[in-house]
């Protein structure tokens, strides 16, 4: 299951602040902020789809994420290179180093991280 592109929004300030009630979140968004009920829905959509729960303190509710930030982005690159890449890891690759205008020192450092992964996978 996914998120839409306002409840991704909430779940980065809820991953941000690990713990959040609604005037927390609220506090987090810029300014012009939304509407306490448009963040309320989002909130309930989002506890619906297993992505979020609260404690109960009183008539409070402190929102935390189910979901880990790192396992949520892993998720959606392992889709993204499974549909428009057809599943190849190496055409995703290609397409990232070469259509995102990174510079020769991030190229250099990408390279130093596939290696040191390459050197953890032999190990």
């Amino acid at each position: 299951m996914q998120l839409s592109k306002t409840e991704e929004q909430v779940m980065q300030y809820l991953w941000k602040l690990e713990k959040a009630f609604m005037k927390d979140i609220l506090d987090a968004f810029p300014e012009p902020k939304p509407a306490t009920t448009t963040v309320a829905t989002l909130l309930k959509r989002m506890t619906d789809k297993g992505f979020v729960t609260y404690t109960l303190y009183g008539k409070s509710r402190e929102y935390y994420p189910l979901v880990k930030k790192t396992d949520y982005f892993s998720k959606h690159v392992n889709g993204l290179i499974k549909n428009f890449f057809n599943d190849s890891a190496s055409q995703f690759a290609s397409f990232f180093t070469s259509e995102t205008n990174l510079s020769t020192s991030e190229l250099e450092d990408l390279k130093k991280i596939v290696d040191e992964q390459i050197q953890k996978q032999k190990k």
